[in-house]
């Protein structure tokens, strides 16, 4: 790895990509914290709570939990079905009573165990999607641009896929909520007890996360009769140690513990790992998913590829423009001839597609600037959201 004798800030975005001004001063605000060695900005950057959404950030020396949020362990997964194209009933399906917000009618005993987790006042949140923008999706695949490494993924053409974007429930954010009423906002060196204490407590709420996706995958391909095996998890906030490599700073370690101290943090606020085979890049449930396969160097980038569109308007903002231009029935059939399942009002129009970036202009950037490759594209068949309570 090569050495940086300062803060880098790097945007991979062209002048066709949509960025707020206010993302992109948040992204060279973060990089004047301390410790920070490297900025990253990918085509789907937006603003966030203070730090922007959409980026990779190195450090040396200190953490900073608040940059990923309380989502912890949030992300994606791809799982594959048994199930092919000439199988899907969408209208029928459309009905099902999913019921992914809600608990699992099963205990989860067996389940924590078998994913060695422990149990936590959130054992009822497992297997449920949660607000915002998490969903579970019916994927088929929709054109295969590299064959050869579309085979190494394991998938049949006519095979149906699930997409499940969910992260650690209330767990993370109680985590966050901990360490910020003990250091507040700060970061904390990365040696020290805090740092110890958060990153046990994170690397717990990551695999909580994952397993939270698979309970959810399972829940979702039972109700269509189907079983589903996954192919990819990819997690978009965390704060992973990098190993292995040289250390950011160019200052020579000349005990074995300061270089352990200098090893560089990549913390991920909406980026995924690049550091896998491949990966899905997802647009909006009324667009292309994108599979594709990480092609850079890892160095320049944080090691860190953007995470889906990424969104173009505020959630207050989409509200009103998405109801002043569509109604529920014309959000609820996209033109991709997709289903959508979400029957709370105000987040079917916080979640419409036009509230997102276009996810071609995100790929083709990412393409331009040698990150990735396509592999294949994915067709949304049906995306759920949630369900109304129940009376």
């Amino acid at each position: 790895m090569q050495t940086l004798t300062e803060v880098t800030v790097r945007l991979f975005a062209s002048a066709r990509s949509w960025i707020e001004g206010e993302a992109v001063r948040q992204l060279y605000a973060t990089a004047k914290f301390d410790g920070v060695r490297l900025a990253v900005g990918f085509p789907d950057l937006h603003p966030g709570k203070g730090t922007p959404v959409g980026a990779a950030f190195v450090t040396e020396g200190v953490i900073y939990p608040h940059l990923i949020g309380g989502d912890i362990g949030c992300g994606m997964a791809l799982f594959k079905t048994d199930l092919v194209r000439r199988d899907a009933k969408l209208d029928r399906w459309a009905d099902l009573r999913f019921n992914l917000e809600h608990p699992w009618d099963e205990f989860v005993d067996g389940f924590l165990a078998e994913h060695d987790l422990e149990s936590t006042e959130f054992d009822s949140a497992l297997g449920t999607i949660g607000g915002g923008n998490h969903f579970a999706e019916l994927q088929a695949v929709e054109e295969i641009l590299d064959a050869s490494a579309f085979r190494k993924v394991g998938l049949g053409r006519q095979q149906l896929v699930v997409l499940v974007h969910s992260g650690s429930r209330g767990l993370g954010e109680s985590i966050l909520r901990a360490h910020v009423e003990q250091h507040f906002g700060d970061g904390v060196e990365a040696e020290s007890f805090a740092a110890e204490a958060y990153l046990r407590d994170h690397d717990y709420a990551l695999r909580w996360a994952k397993a939270n996706r698979e309970l959810i995958a399972r829940r979702f391909v039972a109700t269509l009769g189907a079983e589903a095996e996954c192919l990819w998890d990819g997690c978009h906030n965390s704060i992973i140690r990098r190993t292995g490599v040289a250390p950011v700073s160019n200052q020579c370690a000349v005990e074995e513990w300061s270089q352990a101290r200098r090893l560089p943090y990549v913390h991920r606020k909406g980026a995924v790992a690049a550091d896998t085979d491949f990966l899905v890049i997802p647009g909006s449930r009324g667009s292309l998913s994108y599979l594709v396969k990480p092609t850079g160097d890892g160095e320049s980038h944080a090691w860190s590829l953007a995470h889906g569109a990424g969104r173009k308007w505020a959630r207050s903002e989409a509200r009103l423009r998405m109801r002043e231009r569509f109604h529920r029935h014309q959000l609820v059939q996209t033109p991709l001839g997709g289903r959508v399942v979400c029957e709370e009002r105000d987040l079917l129009y916080e979640e419409a597609p036009g509230a997102y970036k276009k996810i071609e202009t995100v790929v083709q950037d990412l393409v331009d600037a040698g990150l990735v490759s396509v592999i294949a594209t994915l067709r949304p068949l049906l995306t759920y959201k949630t369900r109304k309570a129940r009376g």
